[in-house]
């Protein structure tokens, strides 16, 4: 089976990208293009209106960073031609407790795929993108693999940031299969410093009580006293990009949750939060982080050996909270996770989407996850 290609736009101007593309458009083996770009681009809906004229679906997002080999990009663009069969579609308004993902999902594939890979882009700062998640795991199962993550800006605020055949749009997601086999990993390094806290009221990403005090008192009390310092309003990013929230699941395993600002008593995260589930406060060193992604990588590696293929393209999806916390160490990262002789291309996100082996699908943070195409 061929291999991916892929092609890198550096200076973030659409209309070098379209000439860059423009060999692709009248190549009938390619059937879709995949864009990973850079929120320093500063598109705007109207820019990406030529991309039209390559007469190919072009899909994908716009994240805080972009990466190429150990690169990391605050501006440009990376392209990803699907070369093998291909169904896609752009579900609107998640965030609406109106829309019906399982009827969407049957709408846009009326025969679910059996195998190959999904790809999930979704508006970070949606508030149902957990709700989402789940009824695509509930339509597909673990029939195919699924990789993705959340775009947006480092700005924390909601904008349109992905790219559709309609053009940028925000509180979407945007999902293309494709029979492209692929190998997973998924590991995030963070333990728990914490006792669990009982969620006892939340609504959606936001966490209101915790053992039913304010959200923010039972997170403060832990924080400060590990970090020996105070939290304050205006700098609790700062501060709590090193204490995300460890959500307990059956398995025993700890998925991660970004809490990124405080509104009132209230923590609001990146990704839902169910009221009467368990939550540890958990801390990371820049050492456990690194080996995370390699730890990642060597999953991706058996997973896709395991099917009998050799890796022609390596996608790392890493959240960039990691990429602020390791700050300068995060090139080490990088080279943790790549996998020798393969190119690597890849996201800064808001959150990742994957599934780590024959594991259930789930919206992450902090993580880093290797996909091997």
């Amino acid at each position: 089976m061929a291999g991916l290609q892929y092609c890198v736009e550096p200076t973030g101007f659409v209309g070098n990208l379209q000439e860059m593309l423009q060999p692709w458009a009248n190549n009938p083996r390619i059937t879709a293009i995949l864009l990973l770009a850079a929120d320093g681009n500063g598109w705007k809906t109207q820019d990406l209106k030529g991309l039209s004229q390559l007469r190919k679906p072009v899909l994908g997002g716009i994240f805080p960073q972009i990466m190429h080999g150990e690169h990391r990009m605050n501006k440009g663009t990376i392209a990803i031609a699907l070369t093998q069969t291909v169904k896609w579609s752009v579900i609107e308004n998640i965030s609406c407790d109106g829309t019906q993902f399982d009827e969407a999902l049957i709408k846009a594939f009326p025969q679910a795929p059996t195998k190959g890979t999904m790809f999930i882009f979704v508006d970070g700062f949606s508030k149902r993108v957990g709700s989402l998640i789940d009824a695509v795991f509930d339509s597909f199962g673990l029939s195919i693999n699924y990789l993705g993550g959340g775009a947006g800006s480092l700005s924390l605020q909601q904008k349109p940031c992905l790219i559709t055949t309609q053009g940028l749009i925000e509180d979407a997601a945007v999902l293309v299969w494709t029979d492209q086999p692929s190998g997973i990993g998924v590991s995030h390094g963070w333990t728990a410093i914490s006792q669990p806290f009982r969620v006892t009221e939340a609504k959606g990403n936001v966490i209101i009580s915790l053992d039913w005090k304010p959200a923010i008192e039972a997170y403060r009390a832990i924080v400060e006293r590990h970090a020996q310092q105070l939290l304050s309003p205006e700098h609790f990013f700062e501060v709590a990009k090193a204490y995300p929230f460890g959500i307990a699941k059956i398995s025993g395993e700890l998925v991660v949750r970004d809490p990124i600002r405080v509104e009132g008593n209230n923590l609001v995260c990146v990704g839902e939060v169910a009221a009467g589930s368990f939550v540890f406060v958990l801390h990371g060193n820049d050492s456990s982080l690194i080996q995370a992604a390699f730890e990642a990588n060597q999953q991706a590696r058996h997973r896709l050996q395991e099917q009998q293929h050799e890796p022609s393209l390596e996608i790392f999806v890493d959240c960039i909270s990691r990429m602020l916390f390791l700050q300068h160490r995060f090139g080490e990262e990088i080279r943790a996770a790549r996998a020798p002789k393969v190119p690597l291309v890849g996201i800064s996100s808001i959150g990742e989407i994957a599934n780590s082996g024959n594991d259930y699908l789930e919206f992450y943070n902090k993580t880093a996850v290797v996909a091997l195409m």
